[in-house]
């Protein structure tokens, strides 16, 4: 049984509950992968070291890279944010099955949650902000739903809050995608995860889902899923 989950573990229980099985009950490990055509290192790698440059540079630990650059104006005022102490960078939120907040190692940790940067504007506003590295297109309704889940934590632990923004910076496509949430609004999205991350904690069968878009990017697709979907199968 899986005993606990993050937005992208439910995304990936919802996409194929098998994968979730090898990952987190049979705790199969991701077998190597050769880098993609004219790659120096895979997606995942990349976008943990932006995530890492982005913070040290909000620090005062690193300066702006490449990567960085498109969103120089805002990784700049966020810097400015952060000296006077608004700013909170990559915490680690976790929560019970009654979705009190608990400490992230604590054993009745439930659901877990990180955030790139939050801002404090005042007792009763605050703005998520989350980077994003590789591709918008396609990903637009998984990254909506992100949102909602950031906006309805961050109510659920603290009810001084009122207004939550949250902020997608696509640095990449140098794009930023914002979405003004309401406590009342948020909280309509509390039965939505809460369901699904109870059917996914919960679950004793995990059907495999084979098909060309859930299988494409699964790691386990090669030599290890007996059902992956294959061209012309």
């Amino acid at each position: 049984m899986i005993k606990s989950w993050s937005f992208s573990r439910l995304q990936v229980f919802q996409e194929c509950p098998y994968r979730a099985r090898l990952a987190w009950v049979d705790k199969v490990p991701e077998p190597e992968r050769p880098l993609p055509a004219g790659k120096t290192e895979h997606a995942n790698d990349r976008g943990s070291r932006i995530h890492e440059e982005a913070e040290n540079f909000v620090r005062g630990k690193g300066t702006l890279t490449k990567e960085l650059m498109k969103f120089q104006p805002e990784f700049e005022r966020l810097k400015e944010l952060f000296d006077t102490g608004v700013v909170c960078l990559e915490d680690e939120w976790a929560f019970d099955h009654d979705w009190q907040s608990v400490d992230w190692s604590d054993p009745r940790a439930w659901g877990r949650l990180k955030i790139d940067a939050l801002i404090r504007l005042s007792t009763e506003r605050a703005v998520v902000v989350d980077y994003k590295t590789g591709r918008k297109d396609g990903n637009e309704i998984k990254h909506a739903k992100q949102t909602q889940l950031y906006a309805l934590v961050c109510f659920l632990r603290d009810p001084q809050l009122e207004e939550i923004h949250t902020e997608l910076w696509y640095l990449d496509q140098n794009e930023l995608t914002r979405t003004r949430y309401t406590r009342k609004q948020a909280m309509r999205y509390l039965k939505t995860f809460d369901n699904g991350a109870k059917k996914m904690t919960s679950a004793i069968e995990f059907k495999p889902n084979p098909n060309m878009y859930t299988c494409r990017w699964c790691p386990y697709k090669e030599g290890i899923c007996p059902v992956a979907w294959r061209p012309n199968t």
